[in-house]
């Protein structure tokens, strides 16, 4: 863990003196979606039972691989569009809904708008997403989807998208997510500030690399992370 001042919600990092932040991007899955239950339906699809799936995703993930690597083990040539599509046409659902929102997350946006931030949502995530999210009707002032953008992370154009959409420096700006590589170390090599979020499989996973200490935060979840901005800007003359 980060080392920094404690409390019940999270951590602050003891890296250098941060100005106050005044846009806030999180990302999306693991994050704000809770990517179990999606896991476990590719599962059912593939015919493997839901365990045994989890467990080799978490090894896959821990050699450096990705989900798509996992599903490839489990079906041999496996086209994403090709499985999705025929899922469409069985009639078994794909992607996130209401009931994989993580039951922090509305409250935590109500936080941060009532401190009068710029809320932003912005992940690597399919053209669906958009309308998906948009179904969730958060309280987000904008909201990025890689493939609408042709740039995912980690690249610096995607967080130089998150800038420009926010209309702050990237010091000021806060990146909110669960992959150390991709939610940490790209949008601070970017110059923004970023808060390491806990959950997910790449959260616990990545954590064993060590979370940098320049990072802002450290979360275990979203409840506690309207306050520690609110100390964070406090402390900073904010």
């Amino acid at each position: 863990m980060t080392a920094g001042t404690e409390n019940a919600e999270g951590t602050e990092g003891a890296g250098a003196p941060r100005g106050p932040i005044r846009a806030v991007f999180l990302d999306i899955g693991e994050t704000l979606i809770n990517e179990g239950e999606i896991y476990g339906r590719w599962a059912d699809w593939l015919g493997v039972p839901r365990h045994t799936f989890l467990a080799k995703l978490g090894a896959v993930l821990a050699r450096g691989g990705t989900n798509r690597d996992a599903l490839e083990y489990f079906r041999p040539g496996f086209d994403l569009a090709v499985e999705e599509r025929r899922r469409a046409e069985a009639g078994v659902p794909n992607g996130f809904g209401p009931s994989d929102l993580y039951p922090d997350v509305r409250d935590c946006l109500a936080g941060l708008r009532d401190q009068g931030l710029f809320i932003g949502i912005a992940g690597n995530q399919p053209l669906e997403a958009g309308a998906r999210l948009a179904a969730l009707d958060l309280d987000a002032d904008a909201v990025g989807i890689s493939e609408v953008w042709g740039v995912e992370k980690p690249s610096p154009e995607f967080f130089a998208r998150c800038a420009e959409l926010a209309g702050r420096p990237p010091g000021e700006i806060l990146y909110v997510g669960d992959r150390i590589d991709n939610d940490v170390r790209a949008p601070l090599d970017f110059g923004m500030q970023a808060a390491f979020l806990r959950r997910g499989p790449w959260g616990v996973i990545q954590e064993e690399e060590g979370v940098p200490a320049s990072a802002t935060f450290v979360l275990d979840d979203l409840a506690g992370l309207p306050a520690l901005i609110a100390a964070h800007n406090k402390g900073a003359g904010g």
